[in-house]
């Protein structure tokens, strides 16, 4: 099963998928910003990913939170506020039968779908 989660309107979420399209690979895509996330589902990226790498720190959200915030960032307080706002994920995150792989380039994908 594979699953791309990211938010519609990036233009890097539109790569990621034509690739996938163009390639013929059967997915899933999950809108952070419509379907919502879960505390596990966070939880367990921030397990697996570490929550350095999980939050877009070039992004304006990341600029626009408080600087006790970016400076004293937990995995409890990255689960927050990634859960409440969504669009500080790095995106595209993929889901690959159990394997998380963020961003999107397309020799890595290629590598990960055997294409």
């Amino acid at each position: 099963m594979t699953t791309i989660y990211g938010i519609k309107n990036c233009d890097t979420m539109k790569k990621a998928q034509r690739w996938l399209n163009d390639n013929n690979v059967t997915y899933v895509f999950h809108d952070y910003r419509k379907d919502g996330l879960t505390h596990e589902q966070v939880e367990q990226w921030i397990e697996v990913l570490g929550w350095e790498n999980l939050i877009n720190k070039r992004g304006t959200t990341w600029r626009q939170l408080d600087k006790t915030q970016q400076e004293n960032m937990t995995d409890e307080l990255a689960i927050s506020v990634l859960l409440d706002k969504p669009a500080m994920i790095k995106r595209p995150l993929l889901d690959h039968n159990g394997t998380l792989t963020l961003g999107f380039k397309p020799e890595q994908y290629s590598e990960i779908f055997g294409i």
